[in-house]
């Protein structure tokens, strides 16, 4: 008996029916929202209540994360942008256009989180402003949690949008429909 033949018969290759694909969607998006700019969220909440060497560590991580974004963005930003937007069309395509499912899983999961690399970009910039003039931790913490805020809804639409596809394509290719 031939042993790819029996992991494909063992194991649904499909995307959306597939367990790891749900369990590689919610890591994904629940990395995305503790992982504020690089700072984790747990620091942020510690340098709120606690101030001193946490709240220096809070304000140090941030500078040193948001100085990174703003290179990158800066020296490659055009580059990324094309190399991006190629690889996000050719991945829609394929997937909604040429109805390949797994690109479908892909772009359902990667389109949402250039959307989030944008917000992060933009959040990193105003940030910059603050972090030039003396910083305070509730001024940076609270433009943190916004982002945070902001990343967790694009998160929930998405996993939203996810599981109605992900439902419909397997209504589709089930027995019944």
């Amino acid at each position: 008996m031939d042993i790819l033949q029996t992991i494909f018969d063992l194991i649904d290759m499909r995307s959306f029916s597939n367990l790891w694909y749900w369990i590689a969607l919610a890591v994904t998006w629940s990395t995305a929202s503790h992982y504020v700019l690089g700072v984790p969220f747990d620091l942020i909440v510690r340098a709120r209540r606690k101030g001193g060497p946490v709240a220096e560590d809070m304000l140090m991580l941030a500078s040193v994360n948001v100085r990174r974004i703003l290179s990158i963005g800066r020296e490659a930003g055009v580059t990324l942008t094309l190399v991006a937007s190629f690889l996000l069309s050719l991945i829609v395509v394929l997937g909604f256009v040429f109805r390949m499912e797994f690109a479908q899983a892909v772009a359902l999961i990667v389109v949402p989180l250039s959307g989030v690399g944008l917000l992060s970009l933009r959040t990193a910039a105003r940030l910059e402003k603050v972090l030039a003039a003396d910083p305070e931790v509730e001024t940076v913490a609270r433009i943190l949690i916004r982002h945070r805020v902001s990343v967790q809804a694009v998160g929930m639409c998405a996993i939203c949008v996810t599981a109605l596809w992900g439902m419909f394509q397997n209504l589709q290719l089930s027995p019944l429909g």
